[in-house]
């Protein structure tokens, strides 16, 4: 691990102007490729505390051995800079889209003598031009089985074309007129590669001028009388018409736009590309990326407009890009495709209309692809197998631990303190074992309600002394299991009867706690207060992604591809899911339950606002008028009324929450 100070750069050698810096390890590769307006600000940044930079910027600076830098005259030439080298060297620390080359595009090859349509896969070639990608394969092939009676385009091989020229015969398309046969000299190559352009305009979707003209062309035929020629221009169009019916309309105003959505979590994102033409759209794809530099949704916005127009041009850039964020050089990035597209490119963020529901909807399948690449991976053995086995090996288990219990702690404030318990046994979740628990704050045996004072260590001390003392009861009990505050994850679903003992019965081989050191060190002394000491212990800090160990200084850092941290970081995000809708429908049967309900007139608008603006009940009580008449939307008689409902509200007993005035409910009766 190299430190930063040995290779950082003398004061004053930075040059303040815009430029492009490269990060390079001890073996010379470049491993991060970065931008900037101002380089010597920018890289200043990365030569702080570490302790200050963002875990995976602290990975990269301690891996780099030295930096370089370009200077470049504009921010534009930078953007074109940067993608050049991170396209050049491929560093490992940049974010990178794993483009999903299964789907097909149709593709016109207009580097050819005599252009050929077809369905091509993979890498784009220069001088072919693309349309798509499409969903399936055969959609592009209905497609185009329509478009050949109007732009018989050759489709054949190389090889069928060198054939049919040798022996003098065309293919069967070309006996059926659904290709012009210029393998054997029915057209030349200039009329054929007028038909491709054709082709090529009309799937770009300029088809009006198409239509019309066969409509003319129609009409003039039947006025004079050739009424076979006209009945096949009638059809001709009737053909068009149904390939355009392909595409859905989503956009009455016949828009050229691009439409970018991101669908994000701690270590990966979805972006999925709608490409709609002339309103209608004309294609899809997605990508998902690891997370591998710290990156905000502007960022994987900017990385992902690199990718889908660094090597386009032309017509292939819309004249309209929608995204959900700006990237931070918004002005160099719209010059940048305006240099690309050869004309003004409009980048900007939908704020209402047709153009944010479509965006809407481009995100719903961002965040689908996220789920389904999350699930894929979930669903395969041996990839579990190997999250187990590197958990074990991360931190120094004897053996995989195949049943996993994760404990998060949810609240507002201080109120409505709750607790959850989720396991996962062979990598996958049981939801039938999942718990859930209310804090009561338990000073020996007797309840104490902490109110806001409340800690998560507090709680998380509490849950897990819960949960082992009653796995030594059961374990004393030797087959009769109680239903101590235990509840399924939805109301009316019971554990399946499988044989096998209930509850709190089973041990987990790993504990993992949602937090750091704080949270892990309650948990520890949980377990040493009962004397269990064969169960593993962690804790997953949501913010840096590390794992802490009990009674250790420094954090277990698992690899960024490793599949145990996928493994933990999903654990602990179904810890945090269960908990905080437990916590959500407390916090709702709390406000039904509010004295403020006494109030007359006072709707759940304003009360909401009086507990934002105080934080709770309590602290609203002790308010006076005045204070009361600062919230927006309350005046002097309301907050007279307020103070009068609370004022006379029963005072709390023992076994009461008394911010909220709701009873606490006793988990262990």
């Amino acid at each position: 691990m190299a430190d930063p100070s040995s290779y950082r750069p003398r004061p004053g050698e930075i040059p303040d102007s815009p430029g492009v810096y490269k990060f390079r390890d001890e073996h010379r590769r470049v491993i991060y490729v970065g931008k900037a307006k101002s380089l010597r600000q920018r890289l200043a940044n990365y030569f702080q505390d570490l302790a200050g930079l963002h875990p995976r910027t602290r990975t990269m600076v301690t891996t780099a051995a030295s930096v370089e830098w370009t200077v470049v005259s504009t921010e534009v030439e930078a953007l074109q800079l940067e993608y050049s080298w991170i396209k050049e060297f491929d560093p490992r620390f940049n974010v990178k889209y794993r483009d999903d080359k299964s789907y097909p595009y149709l593709a016109v090859t207009m580097n050819e003598q005599f252009p050929r349509v077809q369905v091509m896969r993979g890498a784009k070639k220069k001088g072919v031009r693309y349309f798509g990608p499409y969903s399936h394969a055969w959609a592009i092939r209905e497609t185009v089985d329509l478009m050949l009676r109007v732009f018989p385009v050759r489709t054949c091989s190389a090889g069928v074309f060198k054939r049919s020229a040798q022996i003098g015969r065309p293919c069967l398309l070309g006996y059926i007129g659904k290709c012009s046969a210029p393998c054997v000299g029915r057209v030349d190559a200039e009329e054929h590669r007028g038909l491709a352009e054709d082709f090529c305009d009309f799937m770009a979707g300029r088809t009006g001028a198409h239509l019309r003209r066969l409509e003319q062309e129609m009409t003039a035929a039947a006025e004079e009388m050739e009424y076979e020629r006209a009945a096949r221009l009638r059809d001709d169009i009737e053909a068009l018409r149904r390939a355009m019916e392909k595409n859905a309309v989503v956009l009455a105003d016949a828009t050229d736009a691009d439409l970018i959505a991101v669908a994000e979590d701690e270590l990966e994102a979805a972006v999925q590309i709608f490409h709609v033409r002339g309103g209608r759209v004309r294609g899809q794809r997605g990508w998902v990326t690891d997370k591998v530099e710290a990156v905000d949704t502007a960022g994987l916005v900017e990385h992902a407009l690199q990718q889908l127009y660094g090597e386009e041009s032309g017509d292939a850039v819309p004249k309209e890009v929608l995204v959900p964020a700006l990237p931070e050089d918004t002005e160099a990035v719209s010059q940048w495709l305006a240099g690309r597209r050869g004309s003004g490119v409009s980048l900007r963020i939908p704020q209402r209309g047709d153009k944010k529901d479509l965006m809407a909807t481009v995100l719903r399948n961002a965040q689908q692809a996220l789920v389904l690449h999350k699930t894929k991976r979930a669903s395969d053995l041996t990839t579990r197998s190997r999250a187990l086995e590197e958990i074990a090996e991360g931190l120094g288990l004897d053996t995989a631990p195949l049943r996993i219990e994760c404990f998060d702690i949810s609240h507002l404030q201080g109120q409505d303190v709750v607790g959850s318990m989720v396991v996962f046994e062979d990598g996958l979740p049981r939801k039938g074992e999942y718990r859930r628990f209310q804090i009561k704050g338990r000073v020996g045996d007797t309840q104490v309600w902490h109110g806001e004072g409340q800690d998560d260590a507090r709680s998380m001390h509490e849950v897990i002394g819960r949960r082992f003392r009653r796995y030594l009861q059961e374990k004393q009990k030797s087959g009769e299991w109680s239903d101590e505050e235990a509840v399924p994850e939805e109301e009316g679903v019971t554990p399946a009867d499988d044989g096998r003992p209930k509850r709190f019965a089973y041990p987990p081989q790993l504990v993992v706690v949602d937090g750091g050191q704080p949270q892990v060190a309650a948990a520890k002394r949980a377990l040493d207060e009962l004397g269990i000491d064969d169960v593993a212990l962690c804790g997953l800090a949501k913010r840096l992604e590390e794992v802490w160990l009990p009674d250790e200084d420094d954090p277990v850092v698992l690899p960024r591809s490793s599949e145990g941290l996928y493994l933990l970081q999903r654990v602990r995000d179904e810890a945090h899911r269960f908990a905080i809708t437990y916590q959500r429908s407390k916090r709702a049967k709390r406000i039904r339950t509010s004295p403020l309900d006494a109030v007359a007139g006072l709707g759940e608008t304003r009360k909401q606002s009086l507990i934002k603006h105080f934080g709770s009940v309590k602290k609203l009580r002790t308010a006076t008028i005045d204070e009361i008449c600062e919230v927006p939307g309350i005046g002097r008689r309301t907050a007279e009324a307020v103070a009068a409902a609370l004022a006379g509200a029963a005072p709390a007993a023992p076994a009461v929450n008394t911010a909220t005035g709701e009873i606490i409910e006793d988990d262990d009766r």
